[in-house]
């Protein structure tokens, strides 16, 4: 097989939530218990880190990663989904993991893993599992999929578990009140591991927190009270932020959510201190002003093309997007244009009821399953104050955009990350 082939096989074979959503998710540990009794167990061979919650868990993730890395570990990252190349899932070091690997792992096992028919996910995370013990990881950043309590990678026993924070989404499957998320979220809280809590929320939320942690015997730390004098200032290229240990640490990620991240993240750092890694702060500065070249992290608020101003960012919900809506009124330009698509999935009034009204659209439909019908979004936003043209492609989208805008206007590119995934490639 090559490794086209092998690809076609993953996603024709084995459901995958990223292209067809609902009927790909299996809800247990079972397949991934089989799995992973069937590889013998691979993630125990090292250190692991978990990361769940409902926004913020990439950046998260890989600026641990990052982090990691300079301190001198090697570093295996696990995340989903990816944008261009599925080996973007799974890293060593930053390096994707390898075409031929894959290939075999498939040519070698299908027999093996055929008859537990699992789902992409749970295949690709043991692939994941797999290829970190035979590159001998020291430790591994491992990302939810979706959920927590019942989410493919809760198998493992992590060092520290992060959750991020609660907001409404895949309240199909996870439930409709940020206190019924947070429960399937706090479900990645293990016994006697500490679990760093990033955003609060509302009151009821933490009490989920609290209560699971408590029940299990699991430090609890909560980063909005944990990191003392935290202050964040945004800069054009990135963050500066100020806290007692690390005065003038610069974040190259530039999203207005990323203060909160960086929080998490140096909370993170200081348990895991605790717990025994060893983390210069030289390494801690490194990571947050590097971790794109460190890692591979795109999507996440990236400059694209500069006249005009071109900008993506995967934010895919109203908790994320309305972050989104937020920078752009703090962006200078004469006119916005915004591509825009939407998973089929996601609650269309919660997002549209907050994204510019003085812009032009170009509402389209990325190549997926799951994608929301080009028509369809547009006559929805159309009752909510938002104007534009349907685009039957994400490239036809942009196109578009170039095309009308001016040099001193700016596009943003966005409302999915199968958008900013079809996006991508335009630029590369």
């Amino acid at each position: 097989m090559t490794y086209g082939e092998t690809l076609d096989y993953l996603y024709r074979q084995m459901p995958e939530y990223q292209r067809i959503g609902q009927m790909a998710y299996k809800e247990g540990l079972g397949n991934s218990l089989a799995l992973d009794k069937l590889f013998n167990h691979p993630h125990t061979q090292y250190k692991t880190i978990h990361v769940g919650g409902t926004n913020g868990k990439g950046s998260t993730s890989h600026l641990l990663a990052a982090i990691l890395q300079e301190a001198g570990y090697s570093v295996g990252l696990y995340t989903s989904p990816h944008l261009i190349d599925f080996r973007e899932r799974i890293r060593v070091n930053g390096t994707m993991i390898d075409k031929q690997f894959v290939i075999d792992f498939v040519e070698k096992y299908r027999e093996q893993f055929e008859p537990v028919m699992p789902s992409f996910f749970e295949l690709t995370m043991e692939m994941a599992f797999l290829w970190f013990a035979g590159q001998k990881v020291d430790v591994a950043v491992i990302e939810v999929g979706l959920g927590g309590r019942l989410d493919s990678t809760n198998i493992i026993s992590p060092d520290l578990s992060i959750i991020t924070n609660i907001g409404l989404d895949h309240m199909n499957l996870l439930g409709d009140t940020v206190q019924k998320i947070a429960t399937e979220k706090a479900g990645i809280i293990k016994p006697l591991t500490p679990v760093v809590i990033g955003e609060i929320g509302d009151v009821d939320t933490a009490q989920v927190f609290i209560d699971k942690a408590n029940a299990v015997d699991a430090p609890i730390v909560f980063a909005e009270r944990y990191v003392n004098n935290f202050v964040a200032e945004k800069q054009a290229d990135g963050w500066l932020y100020q806290a007692d240990r690390y005065p003038d640490l610069k974040g190259e990620l530039q999203g207005t959510a990323q203060d909160r991240n960086a929080r998490t993240v140096l909370t993170s750092v200081e348990v895991l201190l605790e717990t025994g890694y060893t983390i210069q702060e030289e390494a801690v500065y490194k990571g947050f002003a590097h971790v794109t070249t460190l890692t591979g992290l795109m999507g996440r608020w990236q400059q694209l093309q500069s006249s005009p101003k071109i900008i993506c960012d995967i934010a895919h919900n109203a908790h994320g997007l309305r972050y989104v809506a937020d920078q752009l009124t703090s962006e200078e330009y004469n006119k916005l244009h915004i591509v825009f698509g939407m998973a089929n999935d996601k609650d269309l009034g919660s997002v549209l009821e907050i994204m510019p009204a003085e812009a032009r659209y170009y509402f389209t439909k990325a190549s997926v399953e799951r994608a929301l019908n080009e028509k369809a979004l547009q006559l929805e936003a159309a009752s909510y104050g938002l104007q534009g043209d349907i685009f039957q492609s994400v490239a036809d989208a942009v196109n578009a955009a170039k095309e009308n805008a001016g040099e001193h206007d700016l596009i943003f590119i966005g409302g999915s990350s199968f958008v900013v995934a079809d996006a991508l490639p335009l630029f590369i």
